[in-house]
């Protein structure tokens, strides 16, 4: 006995598309967290302006809100409505006039007619009125009466119609007519239109009507919110985001990505300038250079044994087998020392860093650097201080949604090298240097422990007690044997002799730059001095 095989089919739709990808989801969510830094804003950016998908854009609610704003401008620019209420018009006309005519022959045989003539002059001028002022007259033509209860049926709907008038009249500018039923449907389609802009707009996106969506604005603006409203899901599932609460908070995965994504930003600029290339090819504290292999010699690491090339040296002996091996066969790969060392980033977060993109380029390259040393020098350490008006030490953790700080509006490098030295001396190192990011003006600064704040003499300049003292923890720092290296922001003439100063006392570097370089400069410079060649 045979069995039937039974092959189900389905409608095609060439419209389907496949899934989105957390991860590519999350590094466009990162894009807007360098605009914003903060991650909600972040998501509510994504969600308005959509993403890509592959090739393809998908809209988000800012592109569907347009495309309801285009149809209900097109509906505008197309139709005329007066017409619809002037139909009505013409209609309830007919009628009166239809009972006055009937009036007129029953005068002489009915008393109460000269009241229903008078009644019928002193009829409201709007249409819905003067409908409403019949529903309860006692016709004596019964046509008429006929006729009116056509209109009285219509009420709610002419009322409906004049609001839209009263409110909208002045918006329908085209010259397409419309009759009573045409102008129902057109307000539907309006009513229709508006509820669905509401839906989006207040971005309750489980409230949404899909498939309202799907009629107004097609297949494809259905699937673009059904993907927009997967995101937040996505992120969580996929470990990048967790909710806390109403809010998302990033979480040691999406950290982590996000510092993975500003190096990798940094150098596709690198490459882009000519400046060499950066591949990741290290492991634990060397740097395997995969071009280059050497004979072995005693107490090379036998993990970097190049086994391509010690097979190759084995057949020029023979290709008999089994293969002979011989201690003169063994080639390693060329491997480059990197130093331990402990490093701490002092970032510049007061307010005078929001301006021209600072505070975004520094933080990007703070991100930068934790990644490339968590990655390629697990060994090292690697300390965060953020300063403004004090100084505070940041987690990586912290990093991503970190800002120039309104409130602490100083800027104080005096606290900020103090805490990052106090740092240093939890964790001994005879490879120690500070990485400062700033635009270069100290005006706050501790003395005895109090606090001081000071505006500088002129824009630009700086407070002269706060250079003094940031000058002396400069030295206190360099006593320690800790180098500082200042990459400015700002090239005032002020500015540039207080922080040459700075690093003629402390006999360490400065770079000038512009944000959109400081990446370069500064992972260019750290990569370089942190190779020493065997």
């Amino acid at each position: 006995m045979t069995t039937m095989r039974l092959i189900r089919y389905s409608k095609w739709t060439h419209s389907r598309r496949e899934s989105l990808g957390a991860e590519e989801v999350f590094d466009q969510l990162n894009d807007y967290m360098n605009d914003t830094g903060e991650l909600q804003q972040a998501m509510r950016r994504l969600m308005q302006r959509g993403l890509k998908q592959g090739d393809k854009e998908v809209s988000g609610l800012d592109e569907l809100l347009s495309r309801l704003a285009r149809e209900m401008r097109r509906l505008y620019e197309r139709h005329e409505s007066q017409s619809a209420l002037d139909q009505v018009g013409q209609q309830l006309k007919s009628v009166v006039e239809q009972e006055r005519q009937t009036l007129e022959r029953l005068r002489d045989s009915k008393p109460e007619i000269k009241d229903k003539e008078e009644f019928l002059k002193r009829l409201p001028s709007r249409t819905s009125e003067a409908v409403e002022s019949l529903s309860s007259y006692r016709f004596e033509d019964t046509t008429a009466q006929a006729e009116f209860q056509k209109l009285l049926s219509m009420l709610q709907q002419l009322r409906r119609l004049e609001n839209c008038m009263r409110r909208e009249g002045n918006l329908f500018r085209g010259n397409a007519p419309l009759d009573f039923n045409d102008a129902q449907k057109l307000l539907d389609r309006m009513e229709q239109l508006r509820r669905l802009e509401s839906q989006l707009s207040n971005m309750r996106l489980e409230d949404v009507d899909m498939d309202l969506l799907e009629e107004l604005l097609g297949q494809n603006a259905r699937q673009d919110l059904e993907s927009v409203v997967q995101m937040e899901s996505l992120l969580e599932e996929e470990g990048y985001v967790v909710q806390q609460g109403d809010r998302f908070e990033l979480t040691p995965r999406g950290v982590r990505r996000i510092g993975q994504l500003a190096l990798r930003d940094i150098y596709r600029e690198l490459r882009r300038d000519g400046l060499g290339r950066h591949q990741v090819r290290y492991r634990g504290s060397q740097e395997i250079l995969i071009e280059q292999s050497r004979p072995y010699v005693q107490d090379d690491d036998f993990s970097h044994i190049n086994l391509i090339q010690t097979l190759r040296n084995a057949l020029r002996h023979g290709s008999g087998v089994p293969l002979e091996l011989r201690p003169v066969d063994f080639a390693v790969y060329e491997s480059e020392h990197t130093a331990r060392a402990a490093t701490v980033l002092l970032l510049d977060m007061s307010w005078s860093m929001s301006w021209e993109g600072r505070f975004a380029a520094a933080k990007k390259v703070a991100l930068a650097m934790e990644s490339l040393v968590r990655s390629l020098h697990p060994h090292d350490y690697f300390g965060i201080v953020g300063f403004f008006t004090r100084a505070v030490e940041l987690k990586a953790k912290d990093l991503p949604e970190a800002t120039w700080n309104m409130g602490d509006p100083f800027t104080n490098i005096q606290d900020g090298l103090h805490l990052a030295s106090e740092l240093f001396d939890k964790r001994r190192s005879q490879n120690q240097q500070m990485i400062v990011i700033t635009d270069g003006q100290p005006i706050a600064y501790c003395r005895q422990g109090r606090l001081y704040c000071e505006w500088p003499l002129s824009f630009g300049g700086i407070s002269q007690r706060a250079a003094e003292e940031t000058l002396k923890e400069a030295e206190r720092v360099t006593r320690k044997g800790i180098k500082i290296n200042t990459f400015m922001l700002d090239d005032s003439p002020v500015l540039r002799g207080f922080v040459d100063e700075m690093t003629r006392i402390n006999k360490g570097r400065a770079f000038y730059t512009r944000p959109d370089r400081l990446g370069e400069y500064l992972l260019v410079d750290y990569v370089s001095r942190k190779r020493k060649k065997l």
